[in-house]
């Protein structure tokens, strides 16, 4: 019998619970939902949390759950009403936007800074059809971890007032150095050696470079490792 009533209310919790989580999420807003802050995203953990041990345990004083949402939605507006009368506090809160890629060259310290790999940026850069690095003119990590990206004026997408402008598009690169570490399969499978890849680094050393690349077209770029990137716009909050 005891079976039955704790199935009954799990039921009834459900019931009841799914209903108050759409009007806290409409309440909370589309921002919560889909940019997920790194504070929006731990309402949504404890939110989680919460409504777990709920549904799962009968025990529960189901009232005290309904509180805690309701007084957790609250609380996320009055953090996000803070974060816009205040400005330092926003910046508390909230991640800062993060340069990685300037002219066509990697930044190495602040993709090491934010304790990214450089196969994460290189895939969120073909995610933004960015298949050639020295097409971008600026990528940015958002606070939100999504990749923000800026074409060079010759690369970007034609537009009606570019009609008769010579305009080619299209290429990928090929990253044959990470970190300093040649990618041997993929030098071999491009007809590649190590012998042309130091020929073509010149003076600079295999270790020196933080990432290599070969063009579709045959042309190869790098950037050093501890080069210093000057010139970097003032993207801040």
């Amino acid at each position: 019998m005891d079976i039955w009533m704790d199935t009954m209310k799990v039921i009834v919790r459900i019931l009841t619970i799914l209903p108050l989580l759409l009007g806290v999420g409409l309440f909370m807003g589309k921002r919560s939902i889909g940019e997920l802050p790194v504070f929006d995203f731990l309402v949504v953990l404890v939110l989680g949390s919460v409504v777990g041990a709920d549904i799962a345990d009968p025990k529960i004083n189901h009232l005290h759950t309904v509180t805690a949402i309701i007084i957790i939605a609250l609380l996320q507006k009055f953090i996000v009403w803070l974060k816009l009368r205040n400005r330092k506090i926003g910046k508390i809160l909230t991640f800062e936007p993060t340069i990685v890629v300037f002219q066509g060259q990697m930044v190495e310290e602040n993709i090491s800074r934010i304790h990214y790999s450089i196969d994460n940026i290189t895939q969120m850069l073909r995610e933004q059809n960015a298949f050639i690095l020295q097409d971008v003119e600026l990528a940015i990590i958002e606070p939100n971890g999504q990749l923000s990206v800026k074409f060079k004026k010759a690369k970007e997408s034609v537009t009606r007032e570019d009609i008769g402008v010579s305009y080619s598009g299209g290429g990928y690169d090929i990253p044959l150095i990470l970190d300093g570490e040649i990618q041997s399969d993929l030098l071999e499978r491009v007809g590649r050696d190590q012998e042309w890849v130091q020929n073509v680094l010149g003076n600079h050393k295999i270790a020196d470079v933080f990432y290599g690349a070969l063009t579709n077209a045959g042309d190869f770029y790098f950037s050093l490792k501890g080069k210093k990137v000057k010139g970097l716009p003032p993207i801040e909050h």
